[in-house]
């Protein structure tokens, strides 16, 4: 009797399965589509344009190193733009230290920035894009300060050019 208990309870232990924090696991390869855009060139095109950097995150949606971007610690007025087209994404207003190496900012230029969904390292995350040629910038989280927007717009400067305030 007490075998059959012992059975049974280590049967009943090994079919359980906790998953209270497992994350969503989607395959990388769902359903992307073609989007045109107001800038559309080739990718010969866009190699010939941008630096190899440059190339890597706005058209391979890479990631540059954290740290590594000159627009990191830039504290001086003017407007982020895309580095593939110039479009103005954010305003150096909005643009705040977020300690994770990467230029942050709480908001982004309305109407320039798109936005998609990420499943490149297995679970949902919201991808940033230039809403004129398509360059990946970033991802934006809700960690950014609660006073204003409560986003964090978390960009890699490759990505970025900066125009000065005149």
């Amino acid at each position: 009797m007490i075998k059959q208990i012992v059975v049974i309870g280590c049967i009943l232990f090994l079919s359980c399965k906790g998953v209270s924090q497992e994350k969503e696991m989607v395959d990388a390869n769902t359903d992307e589509k073609e989007i045109a855009y107001a800038v559309n060139k080739s990718e010969e095109e866009w190699r010939k344009e941008l630096t190899d950097i440059e190339f890597y995150i706005l058209r391979k949606a890479g990631t540059e190193n954290p740290g590594t971007s000159d627009l990191l610690d830039n504290k001086r007025k003017g407007t982020y733009v895309c580095a593939g087209c110039a479009t103005p994404l954010f305003k150096s207003e909005h643009k705040f230290d977020s300690g994770t190496g990467w230029p942050s900012f709480d908001r982004e230029i309305k109407g320039n920035v798109a936005y998609d969904v990420d499943y490149k390292i297995g679970y949902k995350r919201t991808e940033e894009h230039c809403a004129v040629c398509g360059g990946h910038l970033g991802h934006v989280f809700e960690d950014g300060p609660r006073a204003t927007t409560g986003l964090r717009h978390c960009i890699n400067g490759a990505a970025l050019d900066f125009v000065p305030e005149q």
